[in-house]
């Protein structure tokens, strides 16, 4: 390997790190905005849901609803009266109308994928399947 090459190589590898770290920058920007005093606050804003019904969905598929009584900025969320929807056991990434009472619950934030209020939300048939007959 002569020493251009490897100039070369060593200049590729450094302009792919400076690209990787920003957009490494860009992601924690979508995800953070700055406020006057310094400190960075999610822009997921869970104060006007506190008191009232969420659904929550975790990774690994559970399904929860309850009230929301609290969270924090890594996004766990204390919810009231929670109930989660049971997974069909045929096909685990259904869910089904069975439901298990859990109470008080915290979901820690890792697992929290989404948020979203239960007041105003309907379900809808899917208009995508085809009909039996086409």
């Amino acid at each position: 390997m002569d020493c251009s090459s490897f100039n070369q190589s060593s200049y590729t590898v450094r302009w792919l790190l400076q690209v990787k770290r920003e957009k490494e920058r860009e992601s924690r920007a979508l995800f953070f905005i700055a406020i006057e005093s310094g400190r960075k606050e999610t822009v997921l804003d869970l104060a006007k849901f506190v008191d009232k019904g969420v659904q929550v969905k975790l990774t690994g598929g559970r399904q929860v609803t309850g009230t929301l009584k609290g969270y924090d900025q890594l996004l766990n969320l204390v919810l009231d009266e929670a109930i989660e929807f049971l997974r069909d056991p045929d096909d685990p990434l259904k869910t089904t109308d069975q439901t298990r009472r859990l109470g008080l619950i915290v979901c820690r934030g890792t697992a929290v994928m989404l948020v979203s209020p239960t007041d105003g939300t309907d379900e809808i048939a899917n208009p995508f399947i085809q009909p039996d007959g086409a």
